[in-house]
């Protein structure tokens, strides 16, 4: 069996630590860079739901629907602004289709988010006859873990981490 924090960045086994677990599990923000149609870099947080194959986005559409269709490479980031921080990175390609009615995975980070109670009456705020949405799925392709503690910025060890800036 593979030694998880042995892995080096990049390797999608990284989604099995706990820490890309528990950040993909959490009520985080994931924060999604991509690239405009002018050409110019964007990023956009949002809600998210984790199927277990794939970071899954729910919207009503928008110019980054458009974006994403024509360049679907992204880079994601989901962080908790703790001490150590904690930070998943994963880049993919968005896979954009679009939904009749209230897509499951809005429906399920809704929940998550909000709880049962409140992401119900969120849901059916939104929910009316006509509604679609647009489901923007990105599979992992690259995938990178920092906790501080025992994986770094730039693969360094604990002790040349330590030493930057000296």
């Amino acid at each position: 069996m593979t030694d998880l924090l042995t892995l080096p960045q990049g390797d999608v086994r990284l989604l099995q630590t706990d820490v890309a677990q528990r950040l993909l599990h959490s009520t985080e923000l994931a924060r999604v860079a991509y690239v405009a149609k002018d050409g110019t870099p964007r990023n956009f947080p949002m809600l998210f739901h984790w199927n277990g194959t794939e970071i899954v986005f729910s919207t009503f559409g928008g110019l980054k629907v458009n974006a994403l269709k024509e360049r679907p490479d992204v880079a994601i980031s989901i962080d908790a602004a703790s001490t150590p921080p904690s930070v998943l990175l994963v880049r993919g390609k968005a896979e954009v289709t679009h939904v009749d009615g209230i897509a499951e995975e809005y429906k399920a980070a809704q929940r998550r988010y909000a709880g049962e109670e409140q992401g119900a009456a969120n849901v059916a705020a939104v929910d009316h006859p006509g509604v679609t949405m647009v489901r923007i799925a990105v599979r992992p392709t690259w995938v990178g873990v920092l906790d501080f503690t025992t994986r770094f910025p730039g693969g360094t060890t604990p002790d040349e981490f330590a030493r930057r800036g000296q």
